[in-house]
């Protein structure tokens, strides 16, 4: 996307477009049953109710409600602007990257009506709520992922679409989920692996919530190659993995790559063991993940290879966001910036009444400052990402891309 040029509209976004106004059609008015079973809006024995409670103590002071744009498709964005530490300075880079794509492409297209959820997800459960049954044409956000699992399990036959901010986030049908998730970074690494001939898989993924989503979405990468992932071991944490890869050489022999899906923790620990193994070494990959990236560039990290996001393409929009705001943007601006301006740009394509799952689930995708992407039917994302090796701290690109639509 030629983020550098505002007063047009970006010719990826046309391209993409043109298919998905083919393919769209206009969706009628429902009713508020229609948008939501109302059934479903109240929690079940008020067990998100006390998680608030808790939450909200903790919260500082909350921001009102804000409006950008005097456009005729109205949107809603849900951001924890005024929540404590990280969440909060996620959800205020957020807003600013919406601040800036409104000036690019939106203010003629959108009203973008944007709810400080306060970082509690009840709270912005209740506010995703109110914007599904209350007329706007879309979503943004919530990033607090109990609310999107929350909204993602609700019934409705006219729900507006939902471009969820949560990290982890899996999806749901209408539930869209933005953001690279570490099992979609696993998969594409994994792929691009078995692209070349690797066909004996490992996967030591850090116990938790997360780990069956990464197995599923791993397993399912591989075999389009005919690859096979050959056994999934857990890891804890607190053992820093060594148990794992202990019990890994009693469970398969020689495999052909090994995937490390680190989840928040560091990977070093368990890399530590690995490499008392051999691994990498010419008989075996080693497979990480953008979460390994989060963490300092370890020694035990070369040798490794990752499918991750492309930052340079966040070039065009990152000088003139510094520009304006005085700090650098990070990838949780470049993610805000792409759902309002893939919305304005279905807007200006399709019109307020556009936002259809033809349109949304186009085969083609968008290019937006994250790289290309698309959404599936199941509300998960694909992204075709650069492939690359850990060389002396550094990351050394591979192919240009693991993947195309």
């Amino acid at each position: 996307m030629e983020f550098g040029r505002p007063v047009h509209r970006p010719r990826a976004w046309t391209i993409a477009l043109a298919l998905a106004a083919a393919l769209s059609g206009c969706q009628s008015k429902g009713s508020v049953s229609e948008a939501l079973d109302p059934a479903a809006i109240v929690a079940p024995n008020g067990q998100e109710a006390s998680t608030a409670a808790g939450s909200r103590a903790a919260a500082g002071p909350p921001q009102a409600t804000q409006s950008l744009g005097t456009g005729s498709t109205k949107v809603a964005m849900l951001l924890p602007l005024s929540a404590p530490g990280p969440a909060g300075e996620t959800g205020r880079k957020m807003l600013d990257a919406a601040k800036l794509a409104m000036t690019d492409l939106g203010n003629g297209l959108l009203t973008l009506t944007i709810e400080d959820t306060r970082g509690d997800g009840a709270y912005a459960k209740d506010l995703a709520v109110k914007a599904i049954t209350s007329g706007e044409k879309v979503v943004i956000g919530p990033t607090e992922l109990p609310a999107a699992q929350h909204i993602a399990k609700l019934s409705g036959t006219k729900r507006p679409p939902v471009l969820a901010l949560a990290d982890n986030f899996a999806g749901g049908p209408g539930v869209y989920a933005v953001r690279l998730s570490e099992a979609d970074s696993a998969a594409a690494g994994a792929a691009a692996i078995a692209a070349k001939g690797a066909r004996k898989f490992v996967l030591l993924v850090a116990a938790g919530a997360d780990a069956g989503a990464v197995e599923k979405r791993v397993a399912n990468a591989l075999s389009i190659y005919g690859a096979t992932l050959a056994v999934t071991v857990p890891y804890s944490v607190a053992d820093g993995g060594a148990k794992a890869v202990a019990d890994m050489g009693s469970l398969v022999d020689a495999p052909e790559a090994v995937i490390v899906a680190s989840g928040d923790g560091s990977p070093s620990a368990i890399l530590a063991a690995l490499k008392s193994k051999g691994i990498p070494g010419k008989a075996t990959s080693l497979v990480g993940t953008n979460r390994w990236l989060e963490h300092p560039m370890d020694p035990l990290f070369d040798g490794a290879y990752i499918a991750a996001l492309d930052l340079g393409e966040t070039g065009p929009i990152a000088d003139r966001f510094k520009t304006t705001f005085s700090y650098q943007p990070d990838v949780n601006v470049a993610y805000a910036y792409d759902m309002v301006a893939l919305t304005a740009g279905i807007a200006s394509a399709v019109g307020p009444d556009g936002f259809s799952k033809q349109v949304l689930e186009n085969p083609s995708g968008f290019r937006g400052s994250t790289g290309l992407f698309r959404f599936r039917a199941d509300g998960s994302s694909e992204r075709s990402m650069p492939f690359y090796r850990v060389e002396k701290g550094a990351l050394k690109l591979v192919a240009k891309s693991t993947s195309g639509f």
